[in-house]
């Protein structure tokens, strides 16, 4: 089911890439390996359109991890999965800053790792009824997962349209982090809320004047008023 999903896998470490090689490629993802973040770079420029994710070293040789993902996303909205072995909240809220969809602690778990990865493909490939909806210059259509402000298309990562899809489709109801969290996520974070309250900045920061129509609702969530 999932054997044509490519993965940049990108780690200086070889034992470590073996091993997760080794255990995705047994759950039927294909992965191209990266030692350096030269060779990361130079690696998904070339074969852009195959790779579906990247996970992602913060500390290789070269460029390191920040750089690789600041680049990356200049280009492309491809998901990209942090890993660190570093234990600094400054790192995960970085890394989410700069463009990260997501942020794993080493070791990795590969049976952790596995089941975030299956849960993010399998978000991205739900399908449902499609819908488009218009608040004012701002459009969304669900069948092309086009976001449109003023005839010009908005550049949104998969986790970015899935937050602003979920904040529709509840309508004028709160939406929690932690429901945020599990329907964009797929899974109980243990990283912490921060990472639902940097992709909503970004998302907003993204929607320009439109931004405003995500709302914080102190103590409870987040809620959209188009």
């Amino acid at each position: 089911m999932l054997a044509d999903k490519t993965i940049l896998l990108v780690d200086d470490e070889t034992k470590i890439r073996i091993l997760l090689k080794d255990f995705l490629e047994k759950e039927g993802y294909h992965i191209i390996e990266a030692k350096d973040g030269r060779e990361a770079m130079d690696i998904f420029y070339c074969r852009m359109q195959e790779i579906n994710m990247i996970l992602l070293d913060v500390m290789i040789p070269e460029f390191d991890g920040w750089t690789v993902c600041r680049e990356i996303r200049k280009k492309s909205q491809v998901p990209i999965i942090m890993l660190t072995a570093r234990g600094e909240d400054f790192d995960e809220v970085h890394g989410l800053e700069i463009g990260a969809d997501d942020y794993i602690r080493k070791p990795v778990k590969p049976t952790v790792l596995v089941a975030r990865l299956n849960a993010f493909f399998r978000r991205l490939d739900k399908s449902g009824k499609d819908s488009v909806y218009r608040y004012g210059e701002l459009l969304i259509d669900t069948g092309s997962h086009q976001v449109m402000l003023r005839e010009e298309e908005v550049s949104l990562s998969p986790t970015e349209y899935s937050i602003l899809i979920t904040l529709i489709e509840y309508g004028k109801n709160i939406v929690s982090r932690e429901q945020l969290l599990q329907r964009v996520w797929g899974y109980d974070y243990y990283g912490g809320l921060r990472t639902v309250d940097t992709h909503i900045n970004r998302l907003r920061i993204k929607l320009k004047e439109k931004g405003d129509c995500i709302t914080t609702i102190r103590g409870f969530g987040y809620r959209f008023e188009g």
